[in-house]
């Protein structure tokens, strides 16, 4: 798989059943650059609350890259460091304006990636892989919930 921005590298590992190391890497940085994204988005929504759970979620995104690391390494039968490309995650343009809208598209992402690392995992030959991959599926499925839960609290403040 070639790698290209953010959302077409995320559009293609959707389409995959399986992920090799070549793939994993890019899963990498693809959750490298939600976990900064969520940092951004906590940093302009308005509502400290909803911030914190924002927050919540680029720590996990962050800790999913970390698991992508593990499986990595797994796969390759030793220890692996990720490079500082793929570290430093995908430009992207975050957005300023944070509303229900790009909250909602959030959440129906996160659900998706939920069911994209579980297809992954069923695929996955390497328990200890798969594990991985199942942990960071439901974590994406809470991310949902909390975005859910940052837009209830900024329909509440009106």
């Amino acid at each position: 798989m070639e790698e290209r921005d953010f959302g077409a590298s995320a559009q293609a590992l959707a389409k995959l059943d399986h992920l090799g190391v070549p793939e994993l890497k890019i899963l990498y940085k693809l959750e490298r650059t939600s976990g900064q994204l969520y940092f951004h988005l906590a940093d302009n929504i308005g509502n400290e609350e909803a911030a914190e759970l924002l927050r919540r979620n680029g720590r996990e995104e962050l800790g999913h890259a970390n698991r992508m690391g593990q499986a990595i390494g797994i796969k390759l039968g030793r220890a692996y460091e990720a490079s500082a490309d793929l570290k430093a995650g995908y430009p992207v343009a975050a957005p300023t304006a944070v509303d229900a809208a790009l909250l909602n598209a959030i959440v129906r992402g996160e659900r998706a990636g939920d069911a994209d690392y579980q297809r992954w995992a069923a695929s996955e030959a390497d328990e200890k892989v798969a594990r991985l991959l199942r942990i960071s599926g439901t974590e994406e499925s809470a991310h949902a919930d909390r975005v859910a839960r940052a837009i209830t609290l900024l329909d509440s403040a009106g």
